[in-house]
Formats: structure tokens, sequence, C-alpha cells
């Protein structure tokens, strides 16, 4: 990602963090609507996987010029949400969700969004070859 790019991302992020649960709760809400069987993955107390998604999301967008510090971790949530029964396809539902939250303001301009999309691409499919690995790996032993 280009420092104007994470400048984009980090300036849009700070008018929705502002919302809070609010937002996090418009994405659920977003994401339930274009996949209903996505709502069967979520097990846990919707306020807390809502806190989690911001806390997450608060996370990967403080480190987008530091991508080798959390790198890492966005491979083991990969891991995990393939064990939490995440599939690959899953991931453009939820980041169709994600972007639809994030636009809804009206300084959402174009470059935002590009900026927005190159960064949940680069963790995506982070997440996904992280998960697919362990998979190839299981599959050998």
């Amino acid at each position: 990602m280009t420092p104007e790019q994470i400048l984009l991302v980090r300036s849009s992020f700070a008018k929705v963090e502002a919302l809070g649960d609010r937002a996090a709760g418009l994405f659920y809400d977003r994401l339930f609507v274009l996949d209903p069987s996505l709502r069967s993955l979520f097990r846990g107390e919707p306020a807390a996987q809502r806190a989690k998604l911001m806390a997450a999301l608060r996370t990967v967008v403080g480190a987008l010029d530091r991508l080798d510090h959390i790198l890492p971790v966005v491979r083991d949530l990969g891991r995990r949400h393939a064990q939490y029964g995440v599939e690959p396809e899953h991931y453009a539902t939820v980041g169709a969700a994600l972007i639809w939250t994030l636009g809804l303001g009206p300084d959402f301009t174009v470059a935002t969004r590009r900026a927005w999309v190159a960064a949940y691409s680069l963790l995506a499919w982070t997440m996904i070859a992280a998960a697919e690995a362990e998979l190839r790996e299981k599959r050998a032993a």
C-alpha cells in the first residue's frame, strides 16, 4: 500500500470508529443480508463479536505501515477462521459488507474505496493462504 492509501484508510476509519458499536452492527446487518447462511458461523455474543471486529480493524489500520508486525497475527486469524467454518468464498462477502459499511459517509471517495479494497484484499488473501497452507499440511501428515 502507498502512504497515500494508508492515510486515506486511517482518516476514513477514524470517522467509522467514532460510531463504534453502531458501525459494527451495520456491518453485521449488511453481511447477513448479503448471505444469511453466514449467521450460523457466529456463535458468540453479538456485542462481543462487534467489539472484536472494531478492535481488529483498529489494530490493522494502525499497523498498515508496519505490515510485518501484523501479518503473523493475520495468518493466525485466517487459520482460526477456517476452524470456525469460514470458506475462501466468504471473504468476498465480508469485503463487500465492510466496504458498504465504510462507504456510508459522504467523504468516501473513489480513492478511499480503492485504498480500503487494497487493504482488505491484502489481509483476506493472507488469511486464505494461511488457512489453505494449514489444510495442505494436515492432508500431507
